[in-house]
């Protein structure tokens, strides 16, 4: 089989579209259906259904198509290695953690990441569904729960809780509740329990929405939490790991808090010998070195 063929049909496997993967391509429509078709008839098989909406892959495409996907992030692995010099980092690496802990905790680290390697370009994604790191969706994640895939390598980076915490000037107007029957008159300020989050933490927000206070503002991810709790819009359940950034927040009902959850950091053992892989992971172990020890003062 034709290589560049191969590559071409790849583009319209994973785009569903001639226009959109000769867009990818930077080929005409006409070019890259030619090379299609060129594919087929050397292989004797249709590999799409052609529709009005695009296209549709045949039994035999998915077949060509979980092949091609191999090869790509066989490639992909090869070129990584290739760029990493013992001496410089550099190029892309591919981050997804959780949006709370990656817009609060992460990002606003990632100046020391760059002072020491300015060559290097993070591709941040930052969402709750846990990525395939096998497939390759991402090069390395950090998530609140142990990793269930094979063939990652793993570390546990810390254990977090979600607590209660508000502004000084929000419990100067409202008041400072001593026990759970005192948060009547106050608002919470949470994730609600159906949307994407580790467990805990939607099991906390339940019990203290079932507290009949006064007031909520519910939330889809706990930056938004916390910008509410900044503003003095009430009591918000957040991570413990922000109180080192955010030492002005009040901690409410000190013996209120979620169940531990576990953070880890996990990337595929293909890429064991990445060094832009290792130095992200340094650089996060570092932090969290500092994070431990001003918690432990």
């Amino acid at each position: 089989m034709d290589w560049d063929k191969l590559r071409i049909f790849h583009a319209v496997a994973d785009a569903g579209s001639l226009t959109h993967a000769g867009d990818v391509l930077h080929l005409s429509q006409s070019a890259v259906s030619r090379q299609v078709r060129a594919l087929e008839e050397a292989l004797g098989t249709t590999l799409f259904h052609r529709h009005a909406r695009g296209l549709i892959l045949t039994e035999q495409g998915e077949m060509l198509f979980d092949a091609t996907k191999a090869m790509a992030r066989k490639l992909d692995t090869t070129a990584a290695r290739i760029k990493d010099s013992e001496e410089h980092v550099f190029g892309e690496l591919k981050v997804t953690t959780t949006t709370g802990f990656g817009t609060m905790w992460l990002v606003p680290r990632l100046s020391k990441l760059y002072a020491r390697y300015p060559d290097l370009k993070i591709d941040l994604l930052l969402e709750e569904r846990v990525l395939d790191l096998p497939m390759r969706e991402a090069d390395v994640a950090i998530r609140m729960k142990e990793p269930s895939q094979a063939d990652l390598i793993r570390r546990r980076l810390l254990n977090i809780r979600m607590k209660l915490f508000a502004s000084a000037e929000y419990l100067q107007q409202v008041g400072t509740p001593r026990t759970m029957a005192d948060l009547g008159p106050h608002r919470l300020i949470c994730q609600s329990p159906t949307t994407p989050q580790v467990m805990s933490g939607a099991v906390l927000s339940q019990t203290l929405l079932a507290q009949n206070m006064n007031s909520a503002l519910l939330v889809n991810n706990y930056f938004g939490v916390l910008q509410g709790v900044l503003n003095h819009v009430g009591i918000g359940i957040l991570p413990d790991y922000l109180v080192t950034d955010f030492p002005h927040l009040v901690r409410v009902l000190p013996d209120i808090e979620s169940t531990e959850v576990p953070v880890f950091l996990a990337f595929p053992e293909e890429l064991r010998s990445s060094r832009r892989v290792a130095a992200f992971r340094d650089f996060v172990l570092e932090e969290i070195q500092l994070l431990r020890r001003s918690q432990g003062e």
